[in-house]
């Protein structure tokens, strides 16, 4: 089933080239079906809709996509739809950071639902007045996707609430998950609408739109792309509990950067790449980075800020001044704690309630002194829980006045009604402290816009009756479980569970010295005002350029079906290897170099025997009879073994312990590449080996002759990983006066004499054969680890060594970042391309007598 609204895509890319004009101030409306997609329901194939013709325009602009445009509506008496920017909204203030020359587009939804038959006029008006292209879902749709999979499964999940039963959170539902990916595909189509791939960005927002990159990765696979996450990102033993864990992340890595506001945030995803998909990250001058396909995935961790100009505008206002006289007389003499949250049950509303009661209990001389006003906002999501959570105030509010309020005072005051942005600036300005005590949030702005509430101005000093130079004060409670906690260092950062706790910094809050206070607030109004929301968009948009600089030089291709989905990015001068480029050199050649490593050459892949098997046997041996050839297997294996597995192999060569251990045939004896005096370091290695192996279990140590690997491939990913990094600094430092090197590998810490790597393998046999007069015109080395690529630099710069007609094949295992300029899939397609090979010698064998041959083999681990 193909939507509808990919009528104009699908006519544009039966066209020779494409054309995405800004010149045209009406872009062509994308219809929104009302149906609901399979996330296999793809626009017709794989084929990615190119982008190569070049562009040109020269204005950079930015394509901000979220779930709510930035807009306010309302329908006149007229009838007619009104529309105007909504100030407080993210997406409209972060357009300061960006500068005055990028041209900036919104996509989203209305708060407001549109009848069909007014949509085409309402989108061209919102197109040509504020630059917004709004995407229309159907209400039931909508409610699937927002109220649905977003607000009962995404929501709940990423704020660490598990649906242990149907009350929270509710059971997985298939139908909300495809009501999602259609909702994103919608979003994927309107932004098709309007871009022009080669020039624009495109900065996608939140939670609700996480498979949005791999839809739009699709269309144009060098899409400058950027993903920001408002909310947590959950730990790992929490996501992995969701049923579409792993498209959510894949979708999330189609993006060039991705943002989170904390480190921890940003730790539990790549924590959840590395335990689900297998992916480790790389830091390097203090950028993060995920290596996916060839593409560096860019993890960028700052969190957001205040439009501080648009607060102070507010404080200007004539109806502040006067809210701010109001409140000061109606609180006169009573010293004011405030709390702004809204009615949902991760704020700690009623946590926070109860703290104020404790504080109460434990400190009677503040009653009638001490006044906490709670502004709660009305719910965003709706339910069970939202309800529960107001009736559950109310009775603590009131429980709370009825014991410790009297005449004129009430401990509490609770405002639940819709507040204008001026009186809740008025609250902030008269607030002694503020409290956020939430259990699990995203951000929370509310402690940044206090702190530059308390700043005031010229006109609040005289309300306040302050003195232009007294020095301003503000202090902050706030729970260390939102994302705004680490970048407010003065603040006193509670457990919000542990309500003794919250009501002593309650107390503590309020016995502060003056100077502190005023300290705290200096320190925190400089990093507030430095760090507000246009400086959040610069460095976003900064580190979105950087991610995306190699683009166009890298060649890129997808593959995969519906969400799994990828693009390859790969240099221009790695390809994949023709078998029949590769066959026809062979049977040109006379004389043949070729090097193999066994794990990634010759093991079947997912197998869990790792002992040759019968094919692979017969192809070495079909490889060895031929008098052209010397086949060379370089392994990380000890001698023992491989004599025990090739013992059928009588002409292979052999090279054990990654070039250490050398035997041309099984008549010769092994040999050893260079000469180490003696191997006492093992004495002090293994037992700091031991050590770690001890404490991290499922670690091993593997003993070789020339060398000690512990390997922690069955570990827990992450304890491992770190352990590893520990182990390789430690025997770092007590090798460090000894003739050995100490490496990381592929779940490996090794250490072995210096000098010794495949590389001097591949050295010697050039050598041997340059020697020899045989100059080799054909050369093949495969392998599939960092080990190999020792042997891959040695045969790509080796000319002085090699015929001048020669022809070098060094082909890795996989499409991955590699001195190799050939890759093969996988050990499968190797062993055919060997086969090939093989034939070739066989059928030449008719006609040409064979002498004895030789045969070297080299491995890796």
């Amino acid at each position: 089933m193909v939507s509808r609204s990919y009528s104009n895509l699908l006519d544009l890319t039966s066209c020779d080239s494409l054309t995405f004009g800004r010149e045209k101030k009406r872009f062509p409306r994308v219809a929104t079906v009302a149906g609901v997609l399979s996330e296999l329901d793809d626009d017709a194939s794989n084929n990615s809709v190119g982008s190569d013709a070049p562009s040109s325009i020269s204005q950079d602009r930015m394509i901000i996509v979220g779930n709510q445009l930035p807009l306010r509506a309302h329908r006149g008496d007229n009838g007619e739809w009104y529309f105007s920017w909504d100030e407080d909204s993210l997406l409209l203030q972060l357009k300061d950071g960006l500068g005055e020359d990028v041209e900036v587009i919104y996509i989203g939804c209305l708060k407001e639902e549109i009848k069909p038959s007014e949509q085409d006029d309402v989108a061209q008006t919102l197109l040509d007045t504020f630059k917004c292209v709004p995407a229309f879902l159907p209400p039931d749709l909508f409610s699937k996707f927002y109220h649905g999979f977003c607000k009962q499964h995404l929501w709940p999940l990423f704020h660490y609430m598990l649906p242990l039963s149907p009350d929270l959170g509710g059971r997985f539902d298939r139908s909300l998950w495809q009501a999602y990916v259609s909702v994103n595909k919608i979003f994927a189509d309107k932004v098709m609408e309007v871009i022009s791939p080669d020039d624009d960005f495109v900065w996608v927002h939140d939670y609700h739109l996480m498979i949005l990159p791999t839809f739009l990765r699709k269309r144009f696979n060098r899409m400058k792309l950027g993903f920001f996450l408002h909310s947590p990102f959950p730990s790992s033993e929490i996501y992995r509990t969701l049923p579409v864990r792993d498209e959510l992340l894949r979708a999330l890595l189609n993006s060039d950067l991705i943002g989170f506001h904390t480190f921890d945030y940003a730790r539990h995803f790549l924590s959840c790449c590395s335990r689900m998909l297998g992916l480790s990250y790389q830091s390097k001058r203090g950028y993060i980075g995920l290596e996916y396909y060839g593409r560096t995935v860019s993890i960028k961790i700052l969190p957001v800020g205040i439009h501080i100009g648009q607060l102070q505008s507010v404080l200007n206002l004539p109806e502040t001044e006067s809210k701010v006289a109001e409140l000061q007389d109606q609180f006169r003499g009573k010293t004011v704690l405030l709390g702004v949250d809204d009615m949902d049950i991760f704020k700690g509303i009623s946590l926070k309630l109860l703290a104020m009661e404790q504080l109460l209990i434990q400190h009677p001389d503040k009653r009638g002194k001490v006044v906490l006003i709670q502004i709660a906002n009305p719910a965003r999501g709706r339910g069970k829980d939202v309800l529960e959570v107001q009736l559950e105030t109310d009775a603590t509010v009131k429980r709370i006045n009825e014991t410790f309020g009297e005449q004129g005072y009430s401990p509490v005051v609770l405002i639940d009604t819709p507040l204008q942005f001026y009186e809740r600036i008025a609250y902030y300005v008269i607030a002694e402290c503020c409290l956020v005590t939430a259990v699990r949030d995203g951000m929370n702005l509310i402690p940044y816009e206090y702190i530059i509430c308390r700043q005031g101005n010229e006109k609040l000093n005289e309300t306040l009756r302050l003195s232009p130079t007294t020095p301003k004060k503000s202090m902050l409670v706030v729970s260390e479980f939102i994302g705004c906690s680490p970048s407010l260092s003065g603040a006193i950062r509670v457990n919000p569970w542990n309500i003794d706790a919250v009501a002593e910094a309650m107390d503590s809050a309020l016995i502060i010295p003056e100077g502190e206070k005023q300290m705290r607030h200096e320190k925190h109004y400089r990093y507030v005002s430095t760090h507000d929301v246009a400086y959040w968009a610069r460095s976003f948009l900064q580190d979105l350029e950087r991610a995306c600089k190699d683009h166009m030089r890298r060649r890129c291709w997808g593959i995969g079906f519906g969400l799994g989905f990828r693009v390859i990015a790969l240099d221009p001068n790695f390809r994949k290897l023709s078998v029949e480029h590769i066959v026809s050199a062979y049977k040109r050649s006379k004389n043949r170099a070729i090097l193999l490593d066994y794990d990634g050459a010759m093991m079947l892949p997912g197998s869990i025997i790792t002992t040759p098997n019968t094919e692979a046997i017969g192809i070495l041996n079909n490889l060895c009879n031929d008098p052209r050839n010397v086949v060379f297997l370089v392994s990380g294996k000890d001698r023992k073994t491989l004599t025990e597995w090739f013992s059928s192999c009588e002409k292979l060569g052999i090279a054990a312990e990654h070039g250490y251990f050398v035997r041309s045939n099984q008549n010769v004896d092994w040999e050893t590449c260079i000469s180490i005096p003696d191997f006492d370091w093992k004495q002090i290695a293994e037992p700091v080996m031991q050590l770690y192996t001890e404490t991290t279990d499922g670690s091993t140590i593997e003993a070789k002759e020339s060398a000690l690997v512990w390997n922690y491939q069955y570990a827990d990913p992450d304890f491992g990983f770190c352990q590893a990094k520990e182990l390789l600094d430690h025997l770092e430092s007590v090798l460090a006066n000894e003739p050995v090197s100490v490496k990381s590998g592929q779940h490996i810490v090794e250490v072995k004499p210096q000098g010794v790597n495949k590389g001097l393998v591949a050295e010697r046999l050039l050598l041997t054969m340059k020697q020899k007069a045989m100059l080799p015109d054909f050369v093949l080395c495969i392998g599939d680890d960092r080990s190999d690529e020792d042997m891959f630099e040695v045969i790509m710069s080796a000319r002085d060594s090699l015929s001048a007609v020669s022809e070098v094949f060094a082909c890795t295992v996989g499409q991955k970042p590699s001195k190799a300029k050939y890759f093969l899939e996988d050990t499968t397609e190797i062993l055919k391309m060997l086969q090939f090979l093989a034939n070739a010698s066989e059928r030449a064998a008719t006609n040409i007598p064979q002498p004895s041959q030789r045969v070297v083999i080299v491995e890796s681990k």
